[in-house]
Protein backbone atom coordinates (compact mmCIF):
# COMPACT_ATOMS: atom_id res chain seq x y z
CA UNK A 1 0.00 0.00 0.00
CA UNK A 2 2.98 2.15 0.38
CA UNK A 3 3.33 2.42 -3.31
CA UNK A 4 -0.20 3.71 -4.11
CA UNK A 5 0.48 6.85 -1.35
CA UNK A 6 -1.95 8.08 1.10
CA UNK A 7 -4.23 9.87 -0.94
CA UNK A 8 -5.29 7.14 -3.03
CA UNK A 9 -4.78 4.98 -0.70
CA UNK A 10 -7.66 7.11 1.21
CA UNK A 11 -9.63 7.38 -1.78
CA UNK A 12 -9.75 2.96 -1.97
CA UNK A 13 -10.80 3.09 1.20
CA UNK A 14 -13.92 5.17 0.92
CA UNK A 15 -14.99 3.74 -1.92
CA UNK A 16 -14.44 -0.11 -0.50
CA UNK A 17 -14.46 -0.06 2.69
CA UNK A 18 -17.10 3.22 3.37
CA UNK A 19 -14.65 4.42 5.40
CA UNK A 20 -13.25 7.93 5.59
CA UNK A 21 -9.41 8.63 6.96
CA UNK A 22 -7.44 11.48 6.86
CA UNK A 23 -4.35 11.16 4.13
CA UNK A 24 -1.37 11.30 5.72
CA UNK A 25 0.58 13.89 2.94
CA UNK A 26 -2.14 16.14 4.44
CA UNK A 27 1.13 16.40 6.89
CA UNK A 28 3.62 17.05 5.18
CA UNK A 29 5.53 15.00 2.57
CA UNK A 30 6.83 12.71 4.81
CA UNK A 31 3.47 11.59 6.19
CA UNK A 32 2.58 10.20 3.27
CA UNK A 33 2.97 6.36 4.10
CA UNK A 34 0.46 7.03 6.88
CA UNK A 35 -2.92 7.80 7.59
CA UNK A 36 -4.77 9.30 10.10
CA UNK A 37 -8.45 8.32 11.65
CA UNK A 38 -10.49 10.29 13.60
CA UNK A 39 -12.17 7.53 16.17
CA UNK A 40 -15.28 10.32 17.24
CA UNK A 41 -18.05 7.91 16.64
CA UNK A 42 -19.96 5.16 18.40
CA UNK A 43 -18.23 2.25 19.20
CA UNK A 44 -21.03 0.07 16.76
CA UNK A 45 -19.93 2.29 14.15
CA UNK A 46 -16.05 1.61 14.90
CA UNK A 47 -16.58 -1.92 14.81
CA UNK A 48 -18.11 -1.65 11.65
CA UNK A 49 -15.30 0.42 10.28
CA UNK A 50 -12.75 -1.89 11.69
CA UNK A 51 -14.65 -5.21 9.62
CA UNK A 52 -14.37 -2.56 6.62
CA UNK A 53 -10.92 -1.75 6.84
CA UNK A 54 -9.70 -5.67 7.69
CA UNK A 55 -11.84 -6.51 4.43
CA UNK A 56 -10.49 -3.96 2.21
CA UNK A 57 -6.53 -4.49 3.42
CA UNK A 58 -7.31 -8.64 3.05
CA UNK A 59 -8.85 -8.09 -0.27
CA UNK A 60 -5.98 -5.80 -1.64
CA UNK A 61 -2.66 -8.21 -0.67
Amino acid sequence: FRKMGSLEFSKQLLQEAKVAVSPGLGFGSLGDEHVRFGLVENEHRIRQATRGIRRFLNGNQ
